[in-house]
């Protein structure tokens, strides 16, 4: 039976599946996500050794792709695997599982790894998503102007693609969020728009144009209320996409189906790849 046209159907841009905080139960979370019509979900990666993992898991199971890349936590390390290791890994593995490259990007909150350092490791993985003509998943905390600057070098070194990749959890201004969309990027929320205190995310989300904005819940963190202070995972997503559908004067269901279209568009990933696009599943079930 084919999907009812009514039925909203989910694609989580952003969850650490491969994290240890899932080992115990990980099928049954996915099984939760499918029954709340969560039916393709991404995994990036923060390291090398998480990449592999991610891998792992996404082969494992329908509905399931991946990012690898190295987040700037964790620039410091990035040496430590040669560009070409980087490069095999997603030559063996591209589109099954691996899709883009990420999170990657600047992190200035915690400087775990110097600014400079971070700095030259975003740029180095820039020119790697180039080479292999790959979307980014940008991860950027505190550090605007200094990730706009790299970013619109890299859009004049001729390094980004039309459709460029995604600013994951982005968190910035109207006037940021358009700078980011001049660039070809799309917008990634989650669970943080449900807070009480979620004003200028709402504003952006106001003014954001429908093909221009993606759904993540970046499980295990940022669990949208009312389950905020638990661990997050992909089943919750429909709550983050409720919140949006309001704000966009929408119905979840088209929602549902623009977000999963653009992400879909973006990371050439088709229903084929969707577990439940060849039956209905009789999904979500009020959370």
């Amino acid at each position: 039976m084919r999907e009812k046209p009514e039925e909203p159907v989910w694609f989580d841009t952003h969850a650490h599946l491969q994290s240890d905080d899932f080992d115990q139960d990980r099928q049954a979370v996915l099984q939760r996500a499918q029954q709340q019509c969560v039916r393709q979900i991404l995994l990036p990666a923060s390291n090398y050794a998480d990449a592999l993992r991610a891998v792992e898991i996404a082969e494992q199971q329908p509905g399931l792709c991946c990012a690898v890349g190295c987040h700037p936590h964790e620039a410091n390390h990035f040496s430590e695997q040669t560009m070409a290791e980087w490069l095999d890994l997603v030559q063996q593995k591209r589109q099954a599982p691996i899709v883009a490259i990420g999170e990657i990007g600047l992190d200035y909150h915690y400087d775990f790894s110097p600014r400079l350092v971070q700095q030259r490791v975003f740029r180095s993985q820039l020119e790697l998503a180039s080479t292999l003509d790959l979307p980014v998943i940008i991860h950027e905390r505190e550090a605007t102007e200094d990730c706009l600057n790299l970013l619109e070098k890299a859009a004049r070194d001729g390094l980004l693609r039309s459709l460029p990749g995604v600013f994951h959890c982005f968190s910035g201004s109207v006037e940021t969020g358009r700078r980011v969309r001049d660039l070809g990027f799309y917008l990634g929320f989650d669970g943080p728009v449900t807070f009480k205190n979620a004003r200028k995310s709402l504003a952006v989300i106001a003014e954001c144009p429908t093909d221009c904005l993606l759904l993540e819940t970046d499980s295990p963190y940022l669990t949208p209320v009312p389950y905020r202070g638990k661990r997050n995972e992909p089943s919750y997503l429909p709550l983050i996409g409720e919140k949006v559908a309001v704000i966009w004067q929408l119905s979840v269901a088209e929602t549902a189906a623009s977000t999963t279209a653009n992400a879909r568009w973006l990371y050439g990933v088709s229903r084929a790849n969707d577990p439940g696009s060849h039956h209905s599943t009789g999904c979500y079930a009020r959370l």
